[in-house]
């Protein structure tokens, strides 16, 4: 047994943690009541105390309440000292109450001091002082000494008991917090998990589709300033047109993923591929993932493309596809940029965090990807399981 163990107070959440119930409170309140009316009672009922006598029981009693009210209060700041001079002084008036004659109430002193003791201060200072209290009782009261030993002993008893309860629902209380405390940073570590999902998703479809759209608005505009026909910045206009189309259809495709829905991500490569002009690879037997796979797949695809068009328009690009046993790979390349350098405002067009959104997505899924140089020319590789 530790020094903690005698030197710590009792948990608090049976008498000070949470506020009491109002039935509990009441049902407190009228014990209080009872008991203070009973030892009023039986000290003034039979007429022993009158005059200045009556007087002075009756200071006993009010010191006793004002002296349990600091013992209380003491106890429950943890403030050890003053609980121990406030158990001393009740000691001290049950002692004077039971030189003059008051027994009853020296009798409520002793056995309310011996069990509140027990439960409210800790075990160093508690059982000595409900020794001192309970010893008192037996040795002192009315009773044979033998009856009055047992009688304090099971008042001992009892007030071991009602510490022992209070610490159970105590450290219940405690256990409580632990796991509401528990259940409120899981939920807030959900949420922001669903958020980063949710921008994930906004960015890969938003900076496919609009710069894809940038990509023709600015060659409409240059047509226009070096005075090309009508019809090329037409055309130019129209594929921007198609492509914020094509964005929207894509929005709707990622808050079908959002909720769960599966992915079709062969059509879907197939068709990305037909309009990037890229050969699309695949290896291995196609088969259907699932929606968080597919949907990595499907916006690693675009956000390599994207890079592509924006960093090294115009290199020739591959798309491969290869189904493993329980993964699947898919690679993008391409070569140099024919024209030698980056697509001016295009290239600066980006957030600079699409590689790191893709990372992102496959690493949550368990795999990994890979982006950098490769004989002269760019890949990323993307591993998921699947």
């Amino acid at each position: 047994m530790n020094q903690e163990t005698w030197t710590g107070w009792p948990a608090a959440g049976a008498h000070g943690g949470d506020r009491p119930t109002r039935p509990r409170q009441a049902l407190g309140l009228a014990g209080r009541l009872v008991l203070l009316a009973a030892t009023l009672t039986s000290t003034f009922a039979d007429g022993r105390f009158t005059g200045w006598a009556a007087v002075v029981a009756a200071g006993w009693i009010v010191s006793a309440v004002l002296l349990f009210a600091l013992f209380f209060r003491a106890a429950r700041g943890r403030r050890i000292l003053g609980a121990l001079l406030a158990a001393g002084a009740l000691l001290a008036i049950a002692a004077l109450a039971k030189e003059g004659g008051a027994d009853v109430l020296a009798g409520v002193l002793w056995c309310g001091l011996g069990i509140t003791a027990l439960i409210r201060l800790p075990r160093a200072a508690g059982l000595p002082t409900a020794l001192a209290a309970l010893g008192s009782y037996a040795a002192l009261g009315d009773e044979p000494l033998l009856a009055g030993l047992a009688t304090a002993g099971g008042l001992g008893l009892l007030g071991w008991l009602l510490r022992l309860d209070a610490e159970a629902r105590g450290t219940q209380h405690r256990l409580l917090q632990q796991e509401r405390a528990a259940r409120a940073a899981e939920a807030e570590s959900a949420a922001l998990a669903e958020r980063a999902r949710i921008a994930r998703e906004i960015h890969d479809v938003l900076a496919h589709s609009l710069s894809a759209q940038l990509v023709h608005l600015e060659a409409a505009r240059l047509m226009l300033d070096s005075g090309a026909a009508r019809e090329q910045v037409r055309e130019r206009v129209v594929a921007a047109r198609r492509m914020a189309q094509e964005g929207l259809s894509e929005t709707r495709q990622a808050l079908s993923a959002l909720r769960g829905d599966l992915t079709p991500v062969g059509e879907f490569l197939v068709e990305l591929a037909g309009r990037e002009q890229a050969p699309l690879l695949v290896e291995g037997t196609p088969r259907p993932l699932a929606a968080e796979a597919g949907l990595a797949v499907r916006r690693t695809a675009q956000e390599a493309l994207t890079n592509i068009r924006k960093h090294a328009p115009g290199a020739r690009t591959e798309i491969l596809v290869r189904y493993l046993a329980d993964t699947v790979e898919l690679e993008v390349r391409n070569d140099r940029s024919p024209r030698g350098g980056p697509a001016g405002e295009l290239a600066a067009s980006g957030s600079g965090y699409g590689l790191l959104g893709m990372r992102e997505r496959a690493e949550l899924l368990g795999g990994e990807l890979q982006a950098g140089e490769v004989d002269g020319g760019w890949r990323v590789l993307l591993k998921v399981p699947a």
